[in-house]
């Protein structure tokens, strides 16, 4: 790709909480990361907690829709998150020196691939400050039919909005009072091609529509990194578990 502008990068960051890269990665470098996420599928999905693998139906392994922490089970995604132009990238845009979090895999399988609901990252993440970035990586192409990621400019400025229970797996909170005026005037969407790349602050609302394709995937790389400033507020993650667990009981 080309050089990117660094400056130019960090202000559209801080104005929009978010910016896009086409082709970040190279047509060559896509097709070993797919390559190692089918082998990673193909070996060590068996092997994780159940915790951190999600389908769509349990009964179906061909309906895979989440994987997290895949840097702890194989050196290639290891590599990716801790010690390469991402983690650099994260600091740049932080402007601070950062703690990788994870790495994982994303699909929306055709017809059932439900939608992510509208959220804030640091609903769950609970940093103060809330200084940590989430990047996107298209494994394929993406468009409004398979379910592409949408933003709204400027929600970063304007604090956490409030969340409640949805019942999408994976994702168990979203925002109660979305889409009003504001939302929709700002709303942006990404469609994107193998090797693009979206990083988006910790605040920034965001979301994607179900997969309406009959045959297409929707299948993407997350990594997150915290600032090494933010401190994660431990006892409003308490509360928040105890909600949770309050809630998932009833």
């Amino acid at each position: 790709m080309e050089t990117l502008d660094i400056t130019a990068l960090k202000e559209s960051f801080r104005t929009d909480g978010y910016i896009f890269l086409p082709g970040f990665l190279s047509a060559e470098e896509v097709r070993d990361l797919n390559e190692n996420v089918k082998s990673f599928i193909r070996n060590q999905v068996a092997d994780m907690p159940r915790e951190q693998v999600f389908y769509e139906d349990p009964d179906d392994p061909t309906t895979l829709k989440q994987l997290i922490d895949m840097q702890k089970y194989g050196a290639y995604f290891d590599t990716m998150l801790n010690n390469s132009r991402f983690k650099e990238l994260a600091e740049t845009l932080l402007e601070d020196a950062v703690i990788p979090k994870t790495l994982e895999y994303f699909n929306k399988p055709p017809k059932i691939g439900k939608p992510t609901p509208p959220h804030q990252d640091n609903y769950y993440f609970m940093l103060k400050p809330a200084e940590a970035v989430t990047m996107w990586l298209a494994l394929e192409d993406v468009d409004a039919e398979n379910g592409c990621v949408r933003y709204v400019t400027g929600s970063h400025h304007h604090g956490v909005r409030p969340h409640g229970r949805t019942q999408t797996l994976g994702f168990s909170q979203g925002i109660t009072d979305f889409w009003n005026e504001d939302d929709q005037a700002k709303a942006v969407a990404f469609p994107a091609q193998p090797g693009d790349l979206l990083i988006h602050h910790s605040m920034t609302i965001h979301w994607a529509e179900a997969n309406r394709s009959e045959s297409r995937t929707r299948k993407a790389i997350g990594l997150i990194y915290w600032a090494q400033s933010a401190q994660e507020d431990t006892e409003a993650k308490a509360a928040y578990r105890q909600k949770l667990q309050a809630e998932l009981s009833r």
